[in-house]
């Protein structure tokens, strides 16, 4: 951690997200999707299946630094870290994540993560990651400033979601106070890579993302 910090030029970058589509379907199908997949169905799929999503607009955050040369990867592999029970934390990798509907996204979240846990992880289950991700969120954190998983480029912090007052806009443009689910996305970045509208670009359309698929259809399609 050390060298990574000594090594690239991290900046932060955060952005407020409204998860408010994303809760009314897992609202709507959590008993059901507990029963038929034996885990809880979280903010956490919804938001990988966005952000790799976004990785393929914004090729430059899928890379990593080769001496003092981009490299930018074909494959988006997706790291996920995981916390074993404070003794320390792993990162196994979701290989070619973006080519994955949101239940397999789900399922393969659970399945290296279980298995991180109980020590049954592989090399290659640890090798060949392009972006991080690290999970604070069910620890309800407001946010927190990652350190990027070196030679990569950048890495997410999914942070804690709550209930909040704010503004929403309706289609004809007239504004009420309702009680949403909030949260923020952090991105730590390094600066030779690319510059700060890049990650902002970057964030917003992970953002946009989650705010408006119709999270919906891509239950109905994970689903039997």
């Amino acid at each position: 951690m050390v060298s990574s910090k000594a090594i690239s030029p991290h900046v932060f970058t955060a952005m407020e997200v409204d998860y408010e589509s994303v809760e009314i379907v897992r609202r709507t199908h959590r008993s059901q999707w507990k029963e038929t997949e034996g885990f809880s169905l979280t903010y956490l799929p919804f938001i990988v299946h966005a952000v790799a999503r976004s990785l393929t607009d914004f090729p430059r955050i899928n890379a990593s630094i080769n001496d003092e040369d981009l490299l930018i990867h074909d494959e988006i592999n997706l790291g996920v870290a995981v916390d074993l029970d404070f003794e320390g934390l792993v990162v196994p990798v979701i290989h070619e994540v973006d080519e994955l509907p949101l239940l397999d996204v789900a399922r393969q979240i659970m399945d290296v993560a279980a298995r991180a846990r109980a020590k049954k992880l592989s090399p290659n289950d640890m090798a060949g990651g392009t972006f991080t991700l690290t999970n604070a969120g069910p620890f309800g954190t407001l946010l927190q400033f990652p350190i990027i998983n070196q030679p990569q480029v950048a890495i997410l912090s999914t942070d804690g979601v709550s209930r909040k007052p704010a503004v929403v806009t309706d289609a004809d443009g007239n504004e009420s106070i309702k009680i949403r689910s909030i949260g923020i996305l952090a991105l730590a970045w390094d600066h030779r890579a690319f510059d700060g509208a890049y990650a902002a670009s970057f964030l917003g359309r992970v953002r946009e993302l989650i705010e408006s698929t119709d999270w919906e259809s891509e239950i109905h399609l994970a689903q039997p």
